[in-house]
């Protein structure tokens, strides 16, 4: 008998002890990269009053707080300058210690599919020059987290997933897209960059947004139970948001790169209002001001191949339009323009170095303030009538435009009064893009590229003109 109370003596002990541990979210572990010379918020539960010692080893300081009625807590810490390893310890009574905590830039990687795509492909999808990129991967001063996949109705605490250092075997599963733009951004800045992607294949813009924020879309319909996010998942309202976005809100970063569109192709008319709602209610949660946004315009396909039977395809071209439009209203942002780095029978295009790597341009030049480089696709600015002859001008620019060695485009089209668009001769006169339809003697309208499918063949340097469309009676 008196070994069965001590039995449970010693149970109830086991479990005060466990119970008293600090318990924080996944992504403050070991590995992790934390924003560099940044008042960065840590939080996690505790028992109901207890006090929380936190330790920072790069500055030795001790923060203390008390945890609340229901035993959550959190403070700020101040990051020093980038390097490490260093570490961080939690005490309650039970202390909990985390190690090879890196100094440097975070990014958040959020998206659908074309950023959720692993270095390794999809099935008979393949992702171009893959294999070099994981074999040279081992790097230290890159660290990656996934967040698991996870659609809620209520907002979680938390989510799953951990942080692991570059080398072949987490490179190997990784978003393809997130680690060329890190790599890029490691290789340049010198720094450690940590990567946090939260991205599910298939999702919709609406499911990355508060509830709240979507009242001003009439036609979304927001789940009212469980059940509902079940029947859908990724492309619930407000879901994925709750699931795999709130519980990292909060955490200290140096902005987002986001790649998503083509499950909105069918509903294009709202992506910009969508888009511009997004980022502006991230900022306010977050409260990190107007950090940078960096998104990738979707690249070329044939949606034909994904359309019912019976109906019309949407030309995807109308959803770039809106992803041009988001560009001019969001503050502090920059769109990766693909229009050359598409892929006709394949909705997950292979370049995704040239996705990553344009992101990491807009970065660098934008954000960290680097030179000498062009950074930022040309953009149309205007059109002028003289005649039969449309004339286009650009802005961003400032080396006008090429055709790689062409003088001429094969993707320009205009329309006259009856607004029928016909192909038309296109060439460069200096800055300018000339377009001439034999069959149109007073064109009103310009168009270019203006299809699902379709080779950019219009650049500034290296970088390739959206398409767009003009009117102008």
């Amino acid at each position: 008998m008196q070994k069965k109370y001590l039995s449970t003596a010693l149970c109830l002990l086991l479990a005060q002890a466990a119970a008293a541990t600090v318990k924080l979210p996944a992504f403050f572990s070991d590995n992790m990269v934390m924003q560099r010379q940044a008042d960065c918020r840590l939080w996690g539960t505790a028992d109901a009053g207890k006090t929380v010692k936190v330790t920072t080893s790069w500055d030795k300081k001790t923060y203390r707080v008390l945890a609340d009625k229901d035993g959550n807590w959190e403070l700020m810490v101040r990051t020093p300058q980038a390097g490490g390893p260093y570490a961080m310890t939690f005490d309650d009574g039970e202390q909990t210690r985390i190690g090879n905590i890196m100094m440097g830039e975070l990014w958040l990687c959020g998206g659908q599919s074309n950023m959720e795509m692993p270095m390794k492909g999809y099935k008979n999808q393949p992702v171009e020059g893959a294999a070099d990129a994981i074999l040279h991967s081992k790097n230290a001063g890159i660290r990656l987290f996934t967040v698991k996949r996870q659609a809620t109705i209520a907002p979680q605490r938390d989510v799953q997933g951990e942080w692991q250092e570059a080398r072949p075997e987490s490179v190997r599963e990784f978003s393809a897209t997130a680690y060329y733009f890190g790599r890029l951004l490691q290789e340049q800045l010198g720094v450690p960059v940590g990567l946090l992607v939260t991205a599910w294949g298939g999702s919709a813009c609406e499911a990355w947004m508060k509830a709240d924020w979507l009242k001003a879309f009439p036609t979304v319909v927001l789940p009212q139970t469980q059940g509902d996010v079940t029947k859908t998942k990724q492309r619930c309202p407000s879901a994925l948001y709750n699931g795999m976005l709130y519980p990292l809100i909060g955490v200290a970063m140096a902005g987002v790169i986001w790649y998503q569109g083509e499950d909105n192709w069918p509903r294009y008319q709202t992506y910009a209002d969508l888009l511009c709602t997004m980022v502006e209610g991230w900022r306010k949660e977050w409260g990190q001001g107007n950090f940078p946004f960096y998104y990738c315009q979707i690249a070329p396909y044939d949606y034909s191949l994904i359309t019912a039977a019976g109906q019309d395809t949407i030309c995807s071209a109308y959803l770039r339009e809106q992803q041009m439009e988001a560009e001019k209203r969001i503050p502090n942002c920059g769109m990766a323009v693909l229009l050359d780095a598409g892929q006709e029978k394949g909705i997950h295009p292979m370049k995704k170095q040239v996705a990553g790597e344009r992101l990491a341009r807009l970065a660098l030049a934008k954000t960290y303030g680097m030179k000498g480089f062009a950074a930022e696709s040309p953009r149309f600015a205007g059109m002028e009538v003289r005649g039969d002859t449309v004339i286009c001008s650009f802005e961003r620019a400032d080396m006008w435009i090429n055709c790689k060695g062409k003088y001429t485009s094969d993707n320009f089209e205009v329309a006259g009064a009856d607004g029928v668009f016909r192909p038309a001769k296109a060439w460069i006169e200096r800055s300018k893009m000339l377009v001439r339809g034999d069959d149109v003697e007073r064109p009103v309208a310009v168009r270019y590229a203006f299809k699902d499918y379709v080779e950019g063949d219009v650049f500034c340097e290296d970088l390739p003109l959206s398409s767009f469309r003009a009117y102008k009676p």
